[in-house]
């Protein structure tokens, strides 16, 4: 597949004013410029809530690297550990846990992890944890491209070890993640839709956005009508099976700005 199979942003169809509910988006070089959260973009996110849209990031990220975030950003909550546990916020100002695993199969899932880790990074060369595997409570990441660069030959390398331990593995544009258990954001997606706003996401598909930048996105780009990807998923189009429909002009952060004012109907800088 190539970029050519991606329509333009300026070709999507928007719904009528009412009809979508919400927005869902990877964090990661989708809402992310060199790592960082730009201002307008948060202000985007905002604008989208103000609108009345519901709005929740769906990341590979650790639940304690995404405690700032569902503090500080005006979204309805944050799912990481792609799809194991989502946070919100609560009554008293603070951040309530949501898991899908009870605890007794988070600790036992927990200790299984840490050996695959430990032997993916004795074996794979150039391999190493992700910086933020201290906050990490349901899967492991192991670094390619946040501050490493790390050949495809050993992505799929480690991508081999965890799915040989019994683990499910997918790839980011940062991190190579690893987890037991039968969520993934699509299932993470469906779980925080009917937790939090008591509605099928499945049956609601057409009243849904999301928007995604690499691999670990396609469940979402295969299932929903109103798919996107920032511009640099160019990186990983040879890669994916199941492709967004649209493609935004620019790149990262202000590829989401773009799609948020596509989605309040404002015309494009």
């Amino acid at each position: 597949m190539t970029m050519d199979n991606l329509l333009p942003l300026s070709q999507w169809p928007r719904p009528a004013p009412g009809r979508l509910l919400g927005v869902l988006t990877d964090i990661d070089d989708t809402l992310t410029t060199d790592g960082e959260v730009p201002a307008h973009v948060v202000a985007s996110i905002g604008a989208l809530r103000d609108a009345g849209l519901k709005v929740v990031p769906i990341t590979g990220r650790p639940v304690g690297w995404s405690e700032p975030f569902a503090q500080a950003w005006p979204v309805d909550a944050i799912v990481a550990e792609n799809g194991a546990v989502a946070l919100r916020r609560n009554a008293a100002g603070g951040l309530d846990k949501l898991y899908q695993q009870d605890a007794a199969t988070r600790s036992a899932n927990y200790a299984r992890m840490q050996q695959v880790l430990a032997q993916i990074e004795a074996g794979v060369p150039g391999a190493r944890r992700a910086t933020d595997s201290a906050g990490r409570e349901c899967d492991i990441a192991v670094d390619h491209s946040e501050f490493t660069q790390m050949p495809q030959a050993q992505i799929d390398q480690c991508v081999a070890i965890m799915r040989a331990a019994g683990m499910n593995a997918t790839v980011s544009s940062i991190h190579i993640n690893g987890w037991f258990g039968a969520h993934n954001k699509w299932d993470g997606a469906q779980w925080i839709v009917r937790t939090l706003f008591d509605r099928d996401l499945a049956a609601e598909l057409d009243r849904w956005v999301y928007i995604g930048d690499s691999t670990n996105d396609q469940l979402m780009f295969e299932r929903f009508g109103h798919s996107f990807g920032v511009a640099n998923i160019a990186r990983f189009v040879p890669q994916l099976t199941h492709l967004p429909r649209y493609v935004t002009p620019s790149e990262r952060g202000q590829g989401f700005v773009e799609l948020s004012d596509a989605i309040l109907g404002r015309e494009m800088a």
